[in-house]
């Protein structure tokens, strides 16, 4: 990024090359449209672009480029009335030796956490994406939302109970789910 801020914009395609899919799947988790994630993304590194000057070396390019995508996601809500979330295909994993039933079950879980996951506040969504998804650490967390590390913290913690009540609502349970199972399906959707 210091090489773009210089002016040596061929840096840029390298940024995009190595950020493109992490902001993709950020804004496909946090919209639940894709087209617009698309759309979002290239919004992204125009930015990038246009406020490379206000780029400093004092955390992590991730951080900032989040920030940017952040804003880009506000301005975009601002301008568009939120659309119909259509849930769409998630990523294939192979079954590894899973009996069809416990596949099917499988298949359900995650789709019920994704429906869950969609259900929340856009603010605690947005923490468990980046947090879990986007695998940010809770000290860049803390620096890109301008708040102590535990904050954060409790912020995320209180998000995971809320995701646990809908994903139990929407599923019918009465009992807490299964804790492994859910987080490997919360890194799936």
């Amino acid at each position: 990024m210091l090489a773009v801020k210089d002016g040596d914009l061929d840096k840029l395609g390298i940024l995009f090359e190595r950020h493109h899919t992490a902001l993709f799947e950020f804004f496909s988790r946090m919209t639940g449209n894709r087209t617009a994630s698309q759309d979002l993304v290239q919004d992204v590194f125009f930015r990038i672009l246009k406020y490379r000057n206000t780029y400093r070396n004092e955390s992590q390019f991730t951080t900032w480029m989040y920030h940017i995508a952040r804003n880009t996601r506000f301005d975009q809500f601002k301008k568009r009335r939120p659309e119909m979330v259509v849930p769409e295909e998630g990523i294939e994993i192979p079954s590894q030796g899973m009996s069809a039933a416990k596949q099917l079950e499988r298949d359900q879980e995650t789709e019920l956490l994704r429906q869950a996951l969609m259900k929340l506040p856009d603010d605690k969504r947005e923490l468990l994406v980046l947090a879990r998804y986007a695998e940010m650490k809770y000290e860049q967390i803390a620096d890109l939302l301008a708040v102590d590390v535990g904050t954060v913290k409790v912020r995320v913690y209180r998000a995971i109970k809320e995701l646990r009540e809908i994903f139990l609502k929407l599923s019918g349970e009465k009992s807490p789910c299964n804790v492994k199972t859910s987080e490997i399906n919360l890194r799936i959707i």
